[in-house]
């Protein structure tokens, strides 16, 4: 195994092998990635999590724990509020795993 500081590749390394830790690592990230979504685009408009709360009628709180990357119950509807306050469009997508872990393998090279 060649030596390497990628941290990404460290854990490909580590986790190869076992299925559960890399599912484990997987949504971890997928998680992560969703909450500092939220955070850039809110951001972006110039918006506190106050400001954002009142306009989608939740708390502060809530808009906190969309942006918490260890925050594991968002829902689509939340979502879809958060990119009409934001005015944006919510998109998503179903790719198929082949072609998802060829992608994933193409950035960490």
């Amino acid at each position: 195994m060649a030596k390497t500081n990628d941290a990404l590749k460290i854990l490909q390394q580590m986790t190869s092998e076992d299925p559960e830790m890399e599912e484990m690592i997987k949504e971890s990230s997928f998680n992560a990635e969703l909450a500092q979504l939220i955070y850039r685009v809110r951001m972006q408009a110039g918006l506190t999590q106050q400001q954002l709360a009142d306009r989608i009628g939740t708390k502060q709180s809530v808009i906190a724990e969309l942006e918490d990357a260890e925050y594991e119950e968002h829902s689509l509807l939340m979502l879809q509020k958060i990119a009409r306050a934001l005015n944006q469009r919510l998109e998503v997508q179903l790719i198929p795993i082949a072609i998802e872990e060829n992608r994933t393998e193409q950035r960490s090279a």
